[in-house]
């Protein structure tokens, strides 16, 4: 499987002079926020793949212009083909607005989502629009990550974590991390391609979580049945 993550800034290449090859072979897009909604909606259609989005601190205007087409994963968990995809965006609150949280609201998201988690035995990919604190972030407010997605890696050991927020120009950009608890920590500004090995999570339907699992298998079923 292959992804194409986005971040922050809008890549020439895949709009203003779109080069089709840059999305040969790619099978789900993921971005990791403050991007303009047009562009997604413009990569959805030509990529003719499930495009799926977290909010950036900066994407206030999603709230009336939505990327059509393309899947909110904020707050939820989304399968796709077995992979588990948990969505937390936006930032450390530096002043009120949309899409901004402390760290204990932050937390409280969290806390929010582990009976989804819970039920389908874990997660593979976190994507999040800020870093985790002491893994790319800043000493700046606005820059800081969260403590809080550091105690959420070392619970479930995702295989990836994808984020944005910390630009390339900004003099501290590290493209791969290695997060204690395994994690393999990627800064997705501009674009990153990301293979998925099979082995990388487990197949759809087991998960070893015996009602999900139940479920998937039914609804699986019931696609098959009427397409």
């Amino acid at each position: 499987m292959k992804i194409l993550a986005l971040a922050d800034v809008e890549d020439k290449a895949l709009w203003d002079y779109f080069d089709k090859e840059r999305i040969k072979d790619v099978d789900l897009i993921i971005s990791c926020g403050d991007l303009n909604h047009h562009y997604l909606e413009f990569i959805e259609t030509m990529s003719n793949c499930p495009l799926l989005y977290v909010r950036g601190n900066h994407d206030r205007g999603y709230c009336m212009n939505p990327p059509l087409g393309c899947v909110d994963i904020d707050d939820r968990i989304y399968d796709f083909h077995g992979l588990r995809i948990l969505g937390l965006g936006g930032s450390m609150r530096y002043h009120e607005g949309s899409d901004m949280y402390t760290e204990q609201e932050m937390s409280t998201r969290i806390r929010k989502l582990r009976r989804a988690i819970t039920l389908r035995n874990g997660f593979d990919i976190l994507v999040t629009h800020a870093p985790a604190k002491g893994y790319g972030d800043m000493d700046d407010l606005p820059h800081n990550g969260f403590e809080c997605f550091n105690s959420l890696l070392e619970e479930y050991h995702p295989k990836y974590m994808l984020h944005g927020h910390v630009h390339k120009d900004y003099g501290h950009f590290v493209r791969e991390r290695e997060h204690p608890s395994g994690t393999r920590i990627i800064n997705c500004y501009d674009r990153m391609y990301i293979d998925i090995n099979d082995e990388d999570h487990p197949a759809r339907g087991k998960t070893g979580s015996l009602l999900y699992d139940l479920y998937t298998g039914m609804e699986d079923r019931h696609k098959k049945k009427y397409f």
